[in-house]
């Protein structure tokens, strides 16, 4: 009985060893920095640029969507144009409180003191400007050169406005993934182009709908583990209620043109656009549906094209909207 016992003890003894040096590990390492290139990108003057760059920051990129207070993000997705001073958060549990940073051109709380290049790195590449990682919150990694000037020549020409927005507070949870190497900068899949034309075609459809719109990033299930589990464009994509939502949850719903549980795989073009431009049908959707009425028919046609250009995916989505208390899927 001795012997089990001091047996016991050794085990519980290692075990907190481990712990002690597994938790030592994560608190003296988490805090990394990373190599990335900076894209050679220079902010434009243009008239033309700019005006491209507020198009997608109020619109299919939705940067406004985030970098802007709490209580202005209903205002400006409904047309309200003002600076992207920050002040989002949203609180993850296990992981920390994540805050969108101030992007107006204040030297002291904003982008002031950046240059073009590190702007261009951390959009692309998700690595601040003090090497730091972004967290994978923004996925604009593919946007076409092109498109980055413009984002970022707009961003330069907003009125600076000092707003200190508190960094990102992570738990040690995300401290862990970091610290383990779970957690990386993510850049772009394959080279970004140098521009795209915008048009009609699926080819457009397909770069905005992957590369600026971010739709792929909700409309696929993601196990608890991170892990992708269906095709892309497919559905599946969870949403507990948040402080938006009322109590409401969302499910996103199957893009592709399976006849049998695509949701838009039989409807027209001219369905598809009335409904972009109707707008938000459930307040608490998270998908900014108010910013994305604003945008362009033609590259709504092309987003359409795009997604019946996909190879149909029997994955059956039950239902889009959960009522609040209502048991959601895992």
């Amino acid at each position: 009985m001795k012997k089990l016992l001091k047996i016991f003890l050794w085990f519980v003894l290692v075990i907190v060893i481990i712990i002690v040096i597994a938790v030592g590990y994560i608190q003296l390492t988490w805090n990394k920095t990373f190599d990335a290139p900076y894209p050679d990108i220079t902010a434009s003057n243009d008239p033309a640029m700019i005006e491209r760059g507020k198009y997608l920051a109020y619109g299919w990129s939705h940067c406004a969507a985030c970098h802007v207070p709490a209580d202005k993000v209903r205002e400006v997705e409904n047309g309200l144009e003002m600076p992207l001073i920050g002040g989002w958060d949203e609180e993850i549990a296990g992981f920390g409180t994540f805050r969108a940073p101030n992007l107006t051109p204040d030297p002291e709380t904003g982008i002031g003191r950046m240059t073009d290049g590190e702007l261009a790195r951390a959009i692309r590449y998700c690595v601040k400007h003090d090497g730091k990682l972004l967290p994978p919150f923004m996925v604009f990694q593919g946007l076409s050169d092109e498109d980055l000037t413009a984002v970022i020549s707009f961003l330069r020409s907003q009125e600076p406005v000092k707003n200190q927005v508190a960094p990102s507070d992570y738990g040690f949870v995300a401290k862990a993934v970091i610290a383990f190497g779970l957690l990386k900068p993510q850049g772009p899949k394959s080279t970004p182009p140098a521009s795209i034309r915008p048009d009609t075609t699926a080819v457009y459809g397909e770069y905005l709908a992957t590369s600026v719109g971010n739709c792929l990033g909700c409309h696929i299930k993601i196990d608890q583990a991170g892990n992708q589990v269906n095709p892309d464009f497919a559905g599946g994509g969870i949403f507990p209620p948040t402080a938006f939502s009322k109590g409401y949850g969302f499910v996103s719903p199957n893009l592709t043109p399976d006849k049998k549980t695509g949701a838009i795989a039989d409807w027209s073009e001219e369905q598809f656009v009335n409904r972009f431009q109707g707008g938000r049908l459930h307040e608490g959707s998270p998908m900014p549906w108010n910013m994305y009425s604003r945008m362009s028919v033609n590259d709504m046609k092309a987003i359409y094209r795009f997604l019946h250009t996909l190879d149909p995916v029997g994955f059956s989505v039950e239902k889009t909207v959960y009522q609040p208390g209502e048991k959601m899927p895992q």
